[in-house]
């Protein structure tokens, strides 16, 4: 039997009970779909979980894995001029190069951001992957049928707003409002035991990858879910004013667009209700730091710990972490940004390990584009081709996956300005990480419809990113 999709915690926010009987609210009820799809399989016996971090702005990628042999990192310098880190800083040491003792079989050694030390040792450990000059794209393109036309090209190249969609929709041809994330949800809502939360956990507010058809985010923040306008564990409203909404929510309502609404919020204020005592009840000895990334991913660990209590086979948690458009001071502020990530993917990795659920958890990145090699005086620029990183127990660890591109000027995958022509499809990386969440090869296509564009059978994990 179907259930009904839970609200989110934005919706109950913007919709106060103030609104009840406007014409808004009304309009808004109309249009609302609370159907799960009827795609979702028979259930499942085993837990998996999505971390989605989101690298907003455009990761400048080519600082974050860095060609490690001399040649290479010499090419490197040249391409990047004053935006290069030295494998050897002479004035700190602390800034050295990170090398991971990996050499692909072009010969080509590779080292990370001397911010990333727990990075470093994720991926010697086997816990983390990179996939190398990932991007969006329609179909396989040489630079030749880039610059004659013959090539179908994301909508929007260079553009956030546009790039940032085609990352969370994985439908890089055209403008559209739903994620693959909101459909995997669409697929499996029903396959876990709780109808007052989505499987779909966003902690950064509304977004476009769990938009399904039918699901929308549930939203918390690092306090737990907000309960009605403010009714929650941490913000307390006059208890009239919380009589009063809940006298309201629990009154019957003949008139169909009052009782679907109240049902929406009953549904919510159930939910946020339901997460936040079963998280409470969850105690981590790993430590988590101050930083605002860290506590999301804290309480991402404690969300996973309390799996059994929520009644949860498969959860996706999305948060935005912004700050990458860095057209100037590009260095310090790479610098503090992977110093805050890696600290996070630190903790929280120890903390999968404390709750052994370290091959039942994948989390990988996302930036809209690469930013360019070439330096524009103090910065740089917006550019296609990017490299990202996968981490998990189910992960094959230890690899750069796909082939790091050569950085000098003018070769074959060089579009001008330092912007490289991506050789792995996003649908390839994403078509992995689907397909160990549990997702039919049948499917794939719904999600990723480019897909076969990249392997004309798609049998699931072409690339091999995960076990």
């Amino acid at each position: 039997m179907a259930k009904r999709l839970v609200s989110r915690r934005n919706f109950l926010r913007n919709m106060s009970c103030a609104a009840v009987g406007s014409t808004t609210l009304m309009n808004t009820l109309t249009n609302l779909k609370f159907i799960n799809s009827a795609t979702a399989l028979n259930g499942f016996t085993d837990y998996k979980a999505m971390v989605v971090l989101l690298m907003g702005g455009g990761n400048d990628a080519y600082n974050m894995l860095i060609p490690y042999d001399d040649a290479s990192h010499a090419q490197y310098s040249v391409a990047r001029t004053n935006l290069a880190l030295p494998k050897i800083d002479t004035n700190d040491s602390s800034k050295n190069l990170r090398e991971l003792n990996y050499t692909d079989t072009a010969g080509k050694e590779f080292a990370v951001h001397h911010a990333m030390s727990n990075m470093e040792t994720l991926f010697k450990n086997g816990n983390l992957s990179f996939v190398a000059n990932v991007g969006t794209l329609v179909q396989p393109t040489t630079k030749t049928q880039f610059y004659n036309g013959s090539a179908q090209l994301p909508l929007g190249l260079y553009s956030h707003a546009d790039q940032v969609m085609h990352w969370q929709t994985g439908i890089p041809q055209e403008r559209v409002a739903k994620g693959w994330g909101g459909k995997i949800a669409d697929m499996f809502n029903a396959c876990n035991d709780n109808e007052n939360i989505s499987l779909n956990l966003s902690l950064s507010g509304s977004n476009i990858y769990q938009t399904g058809q039918n699901s929308v985010e549930f939203s918390v923040d690092n306090n737990g879910a907000t309960e009605l306008n403010g009714i929650s564990q941490t913000n307390q409203i006059e208890p009239a004013n919380k009589n009063t909404i809940n006298s309201m929510i629990d009154n019957y309502y003949d008139d169909i667009f009052k009782k679907t609404y109240v049902d929406i919020m009953k549904i919510g204020k159930d939910g946020a209700e339901e997460y936040n005592e079963a998280i409470s009840g969850q105690s981590l000895s790993t430590g988590f730091s101050g930083s605002r990334l860290s506590q999301q991913f804290e309480l991402v660990a404690k969300t996973i710990a309390a799996r059994d209590t929520l009644g949860m086979k498969r959860q996706i948690f999305f948060i935005d972490f912004g700050g990458f458009d860095m057209h100037d001071e590009v260095l310090d502020a790479h610098d503090i940004l992977l110093t805050e990530i890696d600290t996070a993917l630190g903790e929280f990795s120890q903390a999968m390990d404390e709750l052994n659920t370290q091959n039942m958890v994948t989390t990988f990145s996302l930036s809209e584009f690469a930013r360019t090699l070439n330096s524009n005086g103090q910065g740089s620029d917006h550019a296609w081709g990017s490299n990202a990183f996968i981490m998990g127990g189910a992960v094959n660890g230890g690899e750069i996956f796909g082939t790091y591109p050569d950085l000098d000027e003018g070769n074959n995958l060089e579009l001008g300005g330092g912007v490289l022509l991506p050789t792995i499809a996003t649908d390839q990386y994403f078509g992995d990480i689907a397909s160990w969440f549990g997702v039919e090869n049948s499917e794939l296509l719904t999600l990723f419809p480019n897909i076969d564009n990249f392997d004309s059978i798609y049998n699931g994990n072409p690339l091999g990113l995960l076990i």
